[in-house]
């Protein structure tokens, strides 16, 4: 093979990787929730959180990386997100609110409009999250590690909480029970305390069997599952989170 031959054969293998890394992108939606969104998600203050070791997964567009590290917390962020560029996450973010802004429009019906007392509201709540995650990614990248769920690349016990919000439960539909057990045996094996996942239903608004399937799971291994009303509801029936509390921790 001549060097104009390989030299075009490591072109167009470059050009697939990027065709393919662009794909994959498009298969992400980059939205996420601001820090206080999160303390009322999953009834926490900053007492609770205090000197705390946290993990957010998957993390998203979210800011509670971002403030949390600034009360004192040792906070990583993971989702399968974080695989690609900074940047262009941003600006996939930026198209993303726009689509789900427009979807939320033609559903109203499927929220309460309390938390948020337009869509303008919801947009400016969306987009400060997007504007702290973004600009944190920007000063400390280390803070936000590529993952891909069942699988995470940390110590076991390495965190004292671990934070899931709008993942598992949510896309029930696409991810099925056994998906579901493997990634919480895995938020079991990085975390030393405790587990809190929000919301407990899915995107149509139902509870999925997921839930007490993950529930008799906990019991197996030595933790206990407790259902509680979170202070946060927007989605229709999306107002309980799901503690779980490892036994073996004192």
């Amino acid at each position: 093979m001549s060097r104009a031959e390989m030299s075009k054969e490591l072109e167009e293998k470059q050009e697939h990787a990027l065709e393919e890394a662009e794909k994959r992108l498009e298969r992400i939606v980059f939205i996420g929730r601001t820090f206080d969104e999160y303390m009322r998600m999953f009834g926490l203050d900053e007492k609770i959180i205090s000197g705390l070791s946290i993990l957010d997964c998957p993390g998203g567009a979210c800011s509670f990386t971002a403030a949390a590290r600034k009360l004192g917390c040792e906070v990583l962020a993971a989702d399968i997100a974080y695989y690609h560029d900074t940047e262009k996450l941003y600006e996939k973010g930026i198209q993303d609110i726009v689509h789900a802004m427009e979807h939320v429009e033609t559903k109203k019906e499927r929220y309460i409009w309390t938390e948020f007392l337009s869509v303008e509201d919801l947009r400016a709540e969306r987009n400060k999250a997007l504007q702290d995650c973004v600009s944190d990614m920007r000063l400390h990248p280390e803070r936000y590690i590529p993952v891909t769920l069942p699988s995470l690349p940390f110590q076991t016990e390495q965190f004292d909480m671990t934070l899931s919000a709008h993942f598992l439960f949510t896309y029930a539909d696409k991810l099925d029970i056994q998906f579901h057990l493997e990634t919480l045996r895995e938020l079991f094996r990085v975390t030393r305390a405790e587990v809190r996942i929000f919301p407990l239903v899915d995107q149509s608004g139902r509870v999925p069997e997921q839930v007490d399937k993950l529930v008799d799971f906990a019991h197996t291994v030595g933790w206990t599952a407790e259902i509680k009303t979170a202070d946060y509801h927007f989605q229709k029936n999306a107002d309980h989170m799901l503690i779980f509390r490892n036994t073996h921790h004192k």
